[in-house]
């Protein structure tokens, strides 16, 4: 192994670029980092490493993080356009967890802002919107002339099955009907068998 003091140094900074640590915590950070280390060398596994704490959401300045032309991941440091793709991908993340996992806002794209820019103008010229308000006023016009409301959800009402009524009259056009078809398929094998 190499000298254990620069591996411990290594290790704590890489750990430091990623959170804010006083000095006082970058100690004993240090500490236990080289005493971990020390112990892996010598063979002795029985030291054990304090349970870190569970990580709280740390307050982000969005400039810093969000800016006009890239969005930084906070969990690996990397600039892209947009974050989702590479949330799901490289962290097996959703967007909703990671907006949760660092308290960003809703109201936060997740994608620089020239992008989301770019894309609003695209939709615009290409007439987006306007086709999304025809459509919902031909539909909501539609449901005035059916004289209804436009529901948010359709729902399939359970309607049980009703028996229809048999009358006299109902069995009576039924027998006849009946009657016909025997005479015709009898008529049909007797002019069979005459040939």
């Amino acid at each position: 192994m190499s000298n254990l003091t620069e591996l411990t140094a290594q290790i704590v900074a890489a750990r430091a670029a990623k959170k804010d640590m006083s000095t006082e915590e970058f100690q004993q950070e240090m500490q236990i980092v080289y005493n971990f280390l020390k112990s892996i060398e010598s063979g002795d596994a029985s030291v054990t490493v304090p349970a870190a704490e569970e990580p709280k959401p740390q307050k982000i300045n969005l400039k810093q993080f969000f800016k006009k032309d890239e969005v930084i991941c906070l969990i690996c440091n990397k600039s892209f356009t947009t974050l989702k793709r590479h949330l799901s991908i490289s962290h097996d993340l959703k967007p909703g967890e990671y907006r949760k996992q660092f308290g960003i806002p809703s109201t936060q794209t997740l994608a620089a802002k020239s992008y989301v820019e770019s894309r609003r103008q695209m939709a615009i010229d290409k007439g987006l919107g306007a086709g999304l308000v025809k459509f919902r006023a031909d539909k909501k016009a539609d449901a005035e002339a059916k004289n209804e409301k436009v529901p948010a959800v359709k729902a399939k009402a359970h309607v049980a099955k009703k028996k229809p009524v048999v009358t006299a009259d109902v069995e009576a056009e039924k027998s006849k009907a009946a009657i016909k078809v025997k005479k015709s398929a009898g008529t049909e094998s007797a002019s069979k068998t005459k040939k």
